[in-house]
């Protein structure tokens, strides 16, 4: 199929398909290889995200398949590294309630997504979205290294990720906010859309039915 073979989702597929040689690798291999081998598959898969939108449009190679694809990549990403980190016990304790934060706004914005589309409506990307996805995009890489890295000063690698991890909830709890509440008012509207429609349809028999009556009415009364 010619989509495929359109450099920005062969790029796009690429990063799928590094999700799992990541996971593997983080989950089979022994520390330190484990872990830089790990981030390396990471870092790639982030290149990528970077890259095929820009080539996209650098290229004139925009197509449905690369916007259908491009955003469930990047959360099959997010959601098998979160998971994947959890599983090894690189993030653990309370540091899983900033991980579950992030999961949840993901589907959460996935559903809205998907109904909006439905409906036509589009849901731009904030700056502050993308402030989260960068910082989120870090965190992880730092939480893959995890013991394997170096320190920096008096703080661990694995300290860096957790910190940033709280950050991009903190920025998740905000966006994900902004966008049920513009996801509700277009539910919302919708909603009303529908209602006044129907409305209009019972209306419609009724009204004829009056004046039916009224011109039979008049009849009688001009016998």
């Amino acid at each position: 199929m010619a989509m495929l073979t359109k450099i920005p989702n062969m790029l796009t597929i690429g990063r799928i398909a590094a999700i799992p040689l990541l996971v593997l690798s983080l989950i089979f291999l022994d520390m330190p290889l484990a872990n830089w081998i790990a981030f390396s598959f990471y870092t790639l898969a982030c290149v990528t995200d970077f890259f095929d939108g820009y080539l996209a449009r650098a290229l004139s190679q925009q197509s449905a398949f690369g916007r259908f694809l491009d955003p469930i990549a990047d959360k099959l990403l997010v959601a098998s590294v979160l998971l994947v980190l959890v599983g090894v016990d690189q993030v653990n304790g309370v540091t899983v309630l900033p991980a579950a934060v992030i999961l949840c706004r993901e589907i959460l914005v996935s559903g809205l997504r998907e109904f909006l589309a439905e409906v036509r409506v589009s849901m731009p990307v904030t700056a502050l979205a993308k402030w989260k996805t960068t910082i989120q995009m870090l965190a992880l890489g730092f939480l893959l290294v995890g013991p394997a890295g170096p320190d920096f000063g008096p703080v661990t690698t694995t300290e860096i990720g957790v910190i940033g991890l709280w950050g991009a909830a903190l920025l998740t709890l905000v966006t994900g906010a902004d966008y049920l509440i513009v996801g509700l008012r277009q539910i919302a509207a919708v909603d009303n859309k529908a209602e006044a429609a129907s409305e209009k349809a019972d209306a419609g028999p009724e009204k004829a039915k009056t004046d039916a009556d009224a011109d039979s009415g008049k009849m009688r009364t001009t016998g």
